[in-house]
């Protein structure tokens, strides 16, 4: 091998995957933004977290503002909704809030959604990709007149039921658990059908 070429491969740009770049950054943000809330996240903080210089989250999401839209965005797994059976729905959902949040990803992401709600700068933020990631999906699957309030009361009932079961911390057991999904069952089921 010549000198020339070791120095062609040193000198050789480091082909970066954007995609999973892209994505490093969001999950390190979503984990920042869950524990230290917007206003103590930093992207320092965050691009070390992912493995990158501060530039690229620069570049790929514009700033602190852009990665927490973006961030947002990535929170709401719109697509599940179209996985919903409404033939079974209010009693999977019943069973999914008697159960403990088992799934950690998903309680990051929750919690990163409930800090938030709760800082005066990124509620407004909130409420956009609320609206536009989770509410109009929701009244697209319900359907009908009176899909849009429909839509917003039962959002509001399921992030009711995914605090309880945070606060929890524990799947419910016995006759409690039978009661329990019953009840709520009977709820999410009284939110599908049309006034």
């Amino acid at each position: 091998m010549t000198d020339a070429s070791i120095l062609s491969r040193e000198r050789a740009p480091h082909r970066r995957d954007a995609g999973a770049t892209r994505s490093a950054i969001l999950d390190a943000a979503k984990a920042q933004f869950a524990r230290l809330g917007y206003d103590h996240a930093g992207l320092r903080d965050i691009a070390a977290e992912a493995g990158v210089d501060v530039a690229l989250v620069k570049r790929y999401f514009g700033g602190k503002e852009g990665l927490f839209t973006e961030a947002l965005k990535a929170s709401f797994q719109s697509d599940r909704l179209r996985e919903w059976n409404r033939a079974t729905f209010a009693r999977d959902i019943a069973t999914m809030m008697a159960d403990s949040p088992s799934d950690e990803a998903r309680t990051h992401r929750f919690q990163f959604l409930l800090r938030a709600a709760t800082s005066p700068t990124t509620a407004p933020l909130l409420n956009l990709a609320i609206q536009e990631r989770f509410l109009e999906p929701i009244r697209d699957w319900l359907g009908g007149d009176d899909a849009q309030p429909r839509a917003r009361v039962l959002a509001a009932v399921f992030i009711g039921f995914l605090v309880e079961r945070l606060i929890r911390g524990e799947a419910l057991a016995g006759r409690e658990r039978d009661i329990f999904i019953a009840h709520a069952a009977t709820t999410f089921e009284g939110l599908l059908r049309e006034a």
